[in-house]
């Protein structure tokens, strides 16, 4: 017999087909109640494009105006918006805001399952699906569990860098309605979506990119999602409306952590068995014959297989032919070089050549949060050089920013749970003859901290900590590299010294965000490690 307390799934939601508004100038005098004001963007964006079109704007959040006060000061400070339309309701939500508005705008973190505002209200959009209704753009949209804003922003400064008018916006914390009245049939836009981003979007048949890009699926959000298959499901939603003339990137290698406990190994498999657009893998490995894709050689050079219908600039007598696309990097690490491979991939759909590929993509310098160098000091006769990580919200990612450098690192990991299995970290850092063990580990206070360091004791890896902040953690370590605790080996006295902030967990509690968290980060750095060179 089922045991009848046991939780059930939220039932999945589906939104009414197109958009609530039926053009730009049906937003006039509509009274619309954003949910979700928030300190990164999207919130204030929504409220400045509704503004601007003459709509009623009710702006509500959970936080108070003192949380919110940068947001709240840059619109109330901006002479251009009539704010005689303005209402804040913040530090609490009023049901007759939903109740009584003609639509409301919400943000992605909120659930709408269970959610009493959301299911008073009339209609729902995001800020996704009114760009979506009205932009005519060429879409290149990219979710994953990990290498997504890498992989977008790759794909953004490769097409900048060839001459294409592109814009960057979605989860990667710039709303596109800031230049949606800029976009046209000519201007592409690279957007990254997060599952929840996706998940309001099901049902509308609003997205139907170009080229869909699905970047590496372990699990994540399982505070959120009931189960992994959830989470998968809001992903699959990128392809759903794709046809044939569109492409669809997936995974080639299996993943023993794709698991998440539903016995499947390549979801990238899953994807393309479904998927009804032009198929195009990935792969660290050579692609068998016949499947058009990106890989890499033992070198990590990037190849490309493709085919004259899909480079249809070419002469007839093109089938097939394996094409360098992606040489040297900046930036470190193999996941890193899998994503701008992606990124390789959708110029040369774009029409980009590949000469021209491989000198672009040699000259991106990677993005903020993600494996960022930012300071550089001297302590003795050795040099340190600090990485900000901080984006790495997942433990693979981190497991991955200890192998990057190709040397040791001092790593600086840990923060707060999200229901995710840990013991990625200390597998990838444990001493088993084939990873490269860090010289140091410090833990920063947390409960995914908690739970990482059960598995550093079983793998005898040992760690610092907890401590209750970034400073307290960086001055630990400032007074350990000045008094000799920590030492580079003697053959490799000579080279810079890595240390690596990675915490492979969320930020809540300590940090508003991951991006806030990874900023202190680089201020406390710059601060305690003063007598340096910054970045």
């Amino acid at each position: 017999m089922s045991d009848e307390t046991e939780p059930k799934p939220p039932a999945i939601h589906f939104y009414p087909k197109g958009c609530f508004f039926k053009s730009i100038e049906d937003i006039k005098d509509k009274h619309v109640t954003v949910m979700g004001l928030g300190l990164n963007g999207g919130g204030e964006a929504t409220v400045r494009f509704l503004l601007n079109h003459g709509a009623y704007v009710i702006a509500t959040d959970m936080k108070t105006e003192a949380d919110l006060q940068s947001t709240v000061d840059s619109l109330n400070n901006d002479e251009s918006l009539d704010k005689s339309r303005l209402v804040y309701r913040l530090g609490t939500h009023n049901i007759e805001d939903f109740e009584n508005a003609d639509c409301v705008i919400k943000n992605p973190g909120v659930k709408y399952d269970g959610n009493k505002y959301l299911a008073a209200a009339k209609a729902i959009e995001t800020d996704i699906s009114l760009f979506l209704a009205f932009s005519k753009a060429p879409i290149i949209a990219v979710t994953g569990s990990k290498g997504k804003s890498s992989t977008v922003s790759a794909i953004y400064y490769g097409l900048k860098q060839s001459g294409f008018s592109a814009f960057l916006g979605g989860n990667i914390t710039v709303s596109p309605l800031t230049f949606l009245d800029q976009t046209d049939e000519t201007t592409p836009v690279v957007l990254e979506l997060s599952s929840w981003q996706l998940a309001d979007l099901r049902g509308r048949r609003l997205l139907k990119p170009k080229v869909s890009i699905i970047t590496k699926i372990i699990p994540d959000h399982q505070n959120f999602y009931h189960s992994m298959l959830a989470y998968v499901n809001d992903k699959k939603l990128i392809y759903a409306d794709q046809t044939k003339k569109d492409f669809a990137i997936f995974d080639f290698d299996t993943d023993a952590a794709a698991d998440g406990g539903t016995l499947i190994d390549n979801w990238g498999n899953i994807f393309a068995k479904e998927c009804k657009a032009t198929i195009l893998r990935y792969s660290k490995k050579q692609l068998p014959d016949g499947i058009l894709g990106v890989w890499q050689d033992k070198k990590g050079v990037g190849k490309a297989r493709l085919s004259t219908e899909i480079l249809n600039t070419l002469p007839q007598d093109y089938e097939k032919t394996t094409e360098t696309v992606l040489k040297d990097l900046i930036v470190p690490g193999k996941h890193m070089r899998a994503n701008v491979l992606n990124a390789a991939l959708v110029l040369r759909i774009m029409g980009v050549s590949p000469e021209r590929i491989i000198e672009v993509l040699g000259r991106w310098n990677g993005i903020e949060h993600r494996l960022e160098f930012f300071h550089e000091c001297k302590i003795g006769n050795t040099t340190y050089r600090f990485y900000n990580d901080s984006a790495a919200t997942v433990p693979e990612a981190s497991a991955e920013a200890t192998q990057a450098f190709g040397q040791p690192v001092i790593f600086l990991t840990g923060g707060t749970d999200k229901g995710l299995d840990l013991s990625p970290i200390a597998n990838a850092i444990c001493e088993n003859g084939k990873n490269i063990v860090p010289k140091a580990v410090y833990l920063l206070a947390g409960t995914a901290s908690d739970k990482m360091i059960p598995d550093f004791n079983a793998k005898k890896v040992a760690w610092k900590g907890t401590f209750n902040s970034l400073e307290e953690m960086l001055s630990q370590l400032k007074a350990d590299l000045e008094n000799g605790i920590i030492q580079p080996a003697q053959n490799d006295a000579k080279m810079p010294q890595v240390v690596v902030f990675s915490p492979g967990s969320t930020s809540f509690g300590m940090f508003k965000n991951e991006f806030d968290r990874g900023n202190q980060f680089k201020a406390f750095v710059k601060k305690i490690f003063s007598t340096s060179k910054n970045m």
